[in-house]
């Protein structure tokens, strides 16, 4: 009889399921396709790394500790629901025909049980008692966490039970927990009782495999296959080339969740509403409607619309832009990858956030109009400002700098950038740059007037078409001269050229101003002869750093100065803050909250610094006017590497 009704529960709960995740990945179905299955073996060991290994939750240790607890605890515990299950059918059944292998599995099961219940703890207290501001998101799941943290606690207690009054179980098992419990208690086994524990147990798992679809813990299905279907280098962090060239398409970019790709989708499905990467945003903490959380939770929320009110004639009428999410909130990201790098089940938020600026500004014509200056000054000029593309090698009168156009196939080719060109203030660095590079006997060029922007800024702000026109003329141009290796002091710069513009076939050598110095230091090629007394501390550029793991170099760079102390801010390196103008922010105003490089520049001063470092020419400008807006411009300076090397030269 047990067996009969054990059966029938068992095609009802999985029928259910199955129905449920059939809704679930219809969407998937119908949305953009995405390759995500090349490199197997990569992103199996990013499976093991991040998901198994749960790396990214242990950047913060308490709550890593806590979900760590947890999810090893079900995944040791895994054996049980077996063991379980095939009892359902066979009453007597046990694994403990393997022997003295079956001691570890009790010992096992027992000792993750209680590191279960002791996370479970841990998160209780974290929700409910200290009410971590992250774990409350914009429609509050307290409700959802309690219940689900209760049916976990369950599913171990009734274990426990199990274990207790399991007669088939005694050979060669080893229950510290159970034991312990028993013998305190003089509990006395029972068969009945063992059957109520087990019904408990199985009932309560299959109300939690049957719930986590409809809940915010559906991460718990799909978190593994998103961190396997993550961007992997040197793809990750890199924006995604739209075919301008389909003329069956009807939005470029999205308006709407089924203009998202496929895997965008599955990021909604399993973000965990941890509230990490809102935390980290630089937008959302300085005041911005923005929360990166939200964006993915919209996106879910879009989806859950469509699917089951679909036919609604008001849902139709809406779109995921303007609707669920506002377009004040898609402007205010500086893409500067905070939450990204700070997701512990990778989702990739800034693509989405792309994609939704692309059909803002290629589909709609919609976008700040601060904007139309910018991109009318990118086409008629080639840079973001209303500077000549004829006086773009300015700068260099004077240093006796070679032009490419007058010499082939440069041994190094120094791209400027438009900061370093016409920028008051960041022509000093590229100067300082030519300095250094002559110093060490370099044999180096420019582009001169041929260089373009490289198209970071126009790409960012959605619009890819005259994104796709600079790299392409700048790439026919490098490939002109026979370029092979570039040298940059923009990170943003060196961001595009190193890891998009082999989308369009630009395939070269390219290393950033703070690498080359270093080398050329640890080389004997420079000497820093000249002290330079200074308290100071390093700002982590977001393109530099979060994009490409640049950390040591500036950092090497300038402790190979005599004279100089680096004070860490509380916020560097990967855990770095925004200074505020990445992703096309530069040129657009702040209306909301406090501005970001006013933050940033609070941090810097608070250390009591007489100089700010540097490594980008966006980072440069905002820390100068956070400086000046501090007041603070007669004490502290803001300087590039690139000159503090050059001051320190004999």
């Amino acid at each position: 009889m047990k067996a009969l009704i054990f059966t029938f529960v068992l095609l009802v709960a999985f029928t259910i399921f199955f129905l449920s995740v059939k809704k679930l990945i219809q969407p998937l179905l119908k949305s953009r396709n995405e390759n995500r299955f090349d490199r197997v073996l990569e992103r199996l060991k990013n499976v093991l790394v991040v998901a198994i290994g749960q790396s990214k939750l242990f950047r913060e240790p308490v709550a890593g500790i806590m979900h760590a607890f947890i999810f090893w605890g079900f995944c040791v515990l895994l054996l049980v629901v077996i063991e379980s299950i095939i009892q359902g059918f066979s009453p007597t059944f046990s694994f403990n025909f393997l022997g003295r292998l079956y001691t570890v599995i009790t010992f096992s099961q027992d000792l993750f049980g209680t590191l279960v219940i002791v996370g479970v703890l841990i998160a209780v207290i974290r929700r409910f008692i200290i009410k971590v501001k992250r774990l409350h998101s914009e429609k509050d799941g307290n409700m959802d966490a309690a219940f689900i943290l209760f049916l976990i606690s369950l599913v171990i207690i009734s274990m426990f039970g199990q274990n207790i009054h399991n007669y088939h179980t005694e050979l060669f098992a080893y229950r510290f927990i159970s034991d312990f419990i028993q013998n305190s208690l003089a509990i006395k086994k029972s068969h009945v009782t063992f059957e109520y524990f087990w019904w408990i147990h199985i009932i309560t798992i299959l109300i939690f495999l049957n719930y986590l679809p409809y809940s915010k813990h559906l991460h718990v299905l799909t978190s593994i296959p998103n961190v396997f279907f993550a961007k992997l280098k040197p793809e990750k962090n890199t924006i995604k080339p739209l075919n301008l060239e389909d003329e069956s398409a009807t939005v470029f970019g999205a308006l709407d969740s089924e203009q998202l790709t496929w895997k965008q989708l599955f990021d909604s499905y399993t973000c965990t509403e941890c509230g990490r990467c809102t935390a980290a945003c630089p937008a959302n903490y300085t005041g911005k409607k923005l929360s990166p959380r939200k964006i993915i939770m919209d996106v879910r929320h879009r989806i859950h619309d469509l699917n089951y009110h679909g036919n609604e004639q008001s849902i139709k009428d809406k779109t995921l832009i303007h609707n669920y999410i506002s377009d004040e909130e898609i402007w205010a990201c500086t893409t500067c990858n905070a939450c990204v790098t700070e997701c512990p089940v990778m989702i990739e938020h800034i693509d989405t956030i792309v994609d939704l600026r692309r059909g803002l500004v290629l589909t709609e014509a919609n976008f700040p109009s601060e904007l139309n200056v910018v991109f009318r000054n990118l086409e008629t000029n080639f840079t973001p400002w209303a500077f000549s593309y004829t006086e773009r090698a300015s700068w260099a009168e004077g240093l006796n700098v070679k032009i490419a156009s007058q010499d082939n196939s440069p041994e190094l080719l120094f791209w400027v950038g438009c900061a370093g060109s016409y920028d008051e203030r960041y022509k000093k660095v590229s100067r300082s740059i030519v300095k250094i590079l002559q110093k060490a006997g370099i044999d180096f060029k420019i582009l001169g007037n041929e260089e373009k922007c490289n198209g970071d800024a126009a790409r960012r702000l959605g619009n890819e078409y005259l994104a796709q026109i600079l790299m392409k003329e700048n790439i026919q141009t490098l490939e002109k001269y026979g370029v092979k290796k570039i040298l940059t002091a923009c990170p943003h710069c060196y961001h595009s050229l190193k890891n998009e513009y082999p989308q369009f076939g630009g395939n070269f050598e390219v290393v950033h101003h703070t690498e080359f110095i270093k080398q050329l230091i640890e080389e004997g090629k420079i000497n820093l002869n000249n002290k330079i007394e200074s308290r100071l501390t390093y700002h982590d550029s977001c393109y530099l750093g979060r994009y490409n793991s640049i950390y040591d170099s500036p950092r090497k760079a300038l402790s190979s100065i005599n004279g100089i102390k680096i004070y860490e801010m509380e916020r560097s390196y990967d855990k770095g803050f925004c200074c505020g103008a990445g992703g096309g922010r530069m040129f657009l105003e702040e209306k909301e909250g406090k501005r970001i490089n006013i933050e940033r520049t609070e941090e810097a001063l608070s250390l009591n610094i007489d100089t700010i470092a540097t490594a980008c020419p966006f980072c440069m400008t905002m820390m100068n006017d956070g400086v000046k807006a501090k007041d603070a411009s007669d004490t502290v300076k803001v300087k590039d590497i690139a000159e503090i090397v050059a001051e320190s030269l004999d």
